[in-house]
């Protein structure tokens, strides 16, 4: 199944939040939740009308919206309400024990969904009677809509869209969106072509600086409201079990610069970079050397860049790295537990090197062997003890940075960890556990997609992890973003996905090395951190065609 065209961000005039989203003729519609606005929003040049001019206090607080026919519907509070077009004066239809959050209409049915209670209800449409109900897929706000035989629901938190078979709420498959709180999507012929798009719409509030001249301190920290539509453009492969969604060509330079802390002379010293690899959300086009020349080191599918350097002598200046452009897509592989209750053999490779305590693990420690234990408890599914793992780590730790990284014993014990950390405790319990796994990152490249050709800096470096499901391949999870609730329910936005914006590189192994005659350079004589300040950046270049 593939969906593609265009990738023009419309931006609405005087509006602030958008949510809910359908499709009006050759425009779209939405309602500002916060001024109670339904607006008509022309898709090519963002031309914005205000339908309800003289009754939008009766919209304000809206979160949902739908379309059939010349009927409207819209949610407010616990309240469905629905009305005429071109009279918008509204009319209770339904009535929940909770908020109600997304609608959507279709033929002789109304669909709404509630978070609180986690499900998605289906009324008749002339009777308002429920008629159904199914469990919502994600935890957050949903926004839903149909189209032919499915229901199509975003979600706020999941920073995911699902395609539900709309009869029976069986997940067939999903896509995470490009951008952070979808609040409303809709299927919408483009003006020009009729080809179909996905629409999605984004509302959440964004940081700025402040230029304020009356005050002794002009540049202050402040929040806008930041709402916008932008394509979604997916391509779901059936037969690996995955689906690819909006991507972006990105620079990434990585480049160190000598600046030792102490005097230093090291002779026949190789200084190894990793390099981005190819994967199936991931294509290395183009890498090339900055300040110094390199050859290229492959080892296991994967690649370094050797700099040479026949003599460091003592405060010798040098800046040497290097530059690649890169074609990320955000990923979600769609695997259930079913998939994979008849799994093959582990590769005897896989067993010696993904499941054995060669990274300084603690797999022998009392502690650590209890958390592995206590996990997974009675579950013999290989998938739904990941899963299991993942939220007994989530409950366990607490995300904070810190300087070093300690041992999965000490983090247990300590119920803190950053994000090298919470790798550590998951590498260790499910490799206790017989499931292969290894380390993956090494950045994050600044999720700003609107800033085009202007370089951008992360502030940390970044590490996930990969486990292995014989016959599937290497599946990828998130470390730490996903624990941001106490005792759950997690999202599971990042459990077997990742966005476009996780930058693949020497997976299972040292990004960075330092070698002399062979052999690795002790710490005792230097290390990597007193030797030199490494300096990352990255230009988004353009948003990619759809898959094809």
């Amino acid at each position: 199944m593939k969906h593609s065209l265009g990738s023009h961000t419309i931006r609405p005039h005087g509006v602030y939040a958008l949510h809910g989203l359908a499709s009006f003729g050759k425009d779209l519609i939405a309602i500002d939740t916060i001024r109670g606005y339904l607006v008509r929003i022309d898709c090519i040049g963002d031309d914005t009308e205000i339908l309800n001019a003289h009754q939008t206090r009766e919209a304000i607080g809206a979160t949902g919206l739908a379309l059939w026919d010349d009927t409207l519907w819209y949610t407010k509070s616990d309240r469905v309400y629905s009305c005429q077009i071109g009279d918008w004066t509204p009319q209770p239809f339904a009535t929940l024990p909770y908020p109600a959050n997304g609608v959507a209409a279709c033929q002789g049915v109304v669909y709404v969904s509630c978070q609180r209670l986690g499900c998605i209800f289906a009324f008749h449409r002339e009777t308002g009677r429920e008629i159904t109900k199914f469990y919502a897929p994600g935890v957050g706000i949903e926004s839903l809509t149909v189209r032919g035989e499915e229901l199509w629901v975003s979600d706020t938190v999941e920073q995911t869209v699902y395609c539900l078979d709309r009869a029976t709420g069986d997940i067939l498959f999903s896509a995470l969106t490009p951008f952070e709180s979808p609040t409303g999507l809709t299927f919408h012929p483009h003006p020009e072509t009729g080809e179909e798009i996905l629409y999605v719409a984004y509302a959440k509030e964004e940081p700025y600086i402040r230029d304020n001249p009356n005050s002794s301190n002009p540049y202050q920290l402040t929040f806008r409201d930041r709402t916008f539509i932008h394509p979604l453009h997916f391509s779901y492969s059936a037969e690996k079990r995955y689906t690819l969604s909006n991507g972006y060509l990105v620079e990434m330079s990585y480049v160190e610069e000598l600046s030792p802390l102490d005097a230093v002379e090291l002779d026949n010293l190789q200084w190894r970079i990793g390099l981005p690899t190819n994967t199936p959300r991931q294509t290395v086009k183009s890498i090339e050397p900055v300040g110094l020349p390199f050859t290229v080191e492959e080892r296991d599918g994967q690649q370094w860049a050797v700099f040479e350097f026949d003599r460091l002598q003592p405060h010798e200046a040098r800046i040497f790295g290097w530059k690649a452009v890169l074609e990320v897509r955000s990923i979600k592989y769609n695997l259930t537990p079913p998939d994979v209750e008849k799994l093959g053999e582990i590769p005897p490779e896989y067993q010696e090197r993904y499941l054995s305590d060669n990274d300084n693990l603690a797999m022998d420690k009392d502690i650590v062997q209890r958390s592995a234990r206590y996990a997974i408890g009675s579950e013999t599914n290989w998938l739904r003890q990941v899963l299991s793992i993942r939220d007994y780590v989530y409950e366990r730790l607490d995300y904070g940075i810190k300087p070093h990284i300690d041992t999965p014993d000490i983090v247990l014990d300590r119920g803190k960890g950053s994000c090298g950390e919470y790798v550590g405790v998951l590498l260790a319990l499910l490799r206790l556990n017989g499931i292969p796994c290894r380390t993956v990152g090494r950045y994050k490249c600044p999720a700003k997609p609107e800033l085009r050709n202007v370089p951008l800096e992360p502030d940390y470096n970044h590490v996930w992890l990969e486990f292995y499901l014989p016959g599937w391949g290497w599946i990828p999870m998130e470390s730490n973003p996903d624990d941001i609730t106490d005792r759950g329910p997690y999202p599971l936005r990042f459990f077997m996905g990742l966005a476009w914006y996780h930058i693949e590189m020497t997976k299972g192994d040292k990004f960075e090395t330092l070698m002399r005659n062979g052999e690795k350079v002790p710490k005792e004589v230097v290390s990597l951190g007193d030797l030199a300040i490494n300096h990352v950046r990255f230009r988004i270049l353009d948003e990619l065609e759809p898959v094809q």
